[in-house]
């Protein structure tokens, strides 16, 4: 499963009985950019941004590409 793209990447910081809780970050300054977890009425993995977060066309590719991996296992 990939975790790191060109500009962030993805690191478990929980665990649930059947989920994990996963926190994206900015490759350059490791600065925290959301979290990913489990979001029970809509089944599926969403994603929670910290306030002031930018992301372009290509972050948020990743993001996703991020999110269908997620959503295969």
């Amino acid at each position: 499963m990939q975790t790191r793209y060109a500009h962030i990447h993805f690191v478990v910081i929980g665990e649930k009985p059947k989920t994990k809780v996963w926190e994206c970050r900015n490759n350059k300054t490791g600065g925290r950019l959301g979290e990913i977890s489990w979001y029970g009425p809509w089944r599926k993995y969403c994603v929670d941004f910290e306030p002031g977060c930018v992301f372009d066309d290509g972050c948020l590719g990743d993001l996703i590409h991020f999110l269908n991996q997620l959503k295969r296992r």
